[in-house]
């Protein structure tokens, strides 16, 4: 059985807004971290041992906050004020297009052919931005071995796409 997402979002959206709001986040970040918030509990099966739904919300924003943070400041830790303000260029000209395209179709292969645990370990901490301990909990296993996972995938990675990077 699933949340009924309608009556949370009427009930809880304008004070997790509010609540993002206050800690300084930009109008549409805002709304993408609540869309995110509820699209999260909807896709979380009803648990009793949930005792308050609103806290449990304001957890879950919470926490997708300081995902985005840290997704944004990776994000300004690799690319220069230039490359970020290239990025969002309504008019790249074609040949960036195609080379960007080609680059992301060559490192989704590079992703695609890990194995099943360097994946996903690889995946929870490129992509969805969770520390090597965050994962380490969530996967139950060592800090270690997460690193070890990640340091493996990044070499694959490098090695599969060889000359294609800068």
């Amino acid at each position: 059985m699933n949340w009924d997402i309608q009556d949370l979002f009427r009930r809880h959206a304008t004070d997790i807004a509010r609540f993002l709001r206050q800690r300084g986040h930009d109008p549409e970040t805002v709304k993408d971290i609540t869309q995110d918030t509820f699209m999260r509990i909807h896709n979380t099966e009803k648990r009793t041992d949930i005792n308050n739904i609103r806290s449990y919300l304001f957890r879950i924003a919470d926490n997708l906050a300081k995902d985005y943070f840290r997704a944004a400041k990776a994000q300004n830790r690799y690319l220069s004020p230039s490359e970020t303000f290239d990025a969002i260029d309504e008019s790249p000209d074609q040949e960036r297009v195609t080379d960007y395209r080609q680059r992301l179709q060559m490192l989704e292969n590079a992703v695609a052919t890990l194995p099943p645990r360097q994946k996903e370990v690889f995946l929870l901490h490129k992509f969805d931005g969770l520390s090597h301990v965050e994962i380490a909990q969530k996967l139950g296993i060592t800090r270690s071995a997460v690193e070890k996972l990640i340091m493996k995938a990044l070499a694959h990675c490098r090695d599969h796409l060889g000359e294609h990077l800068e």
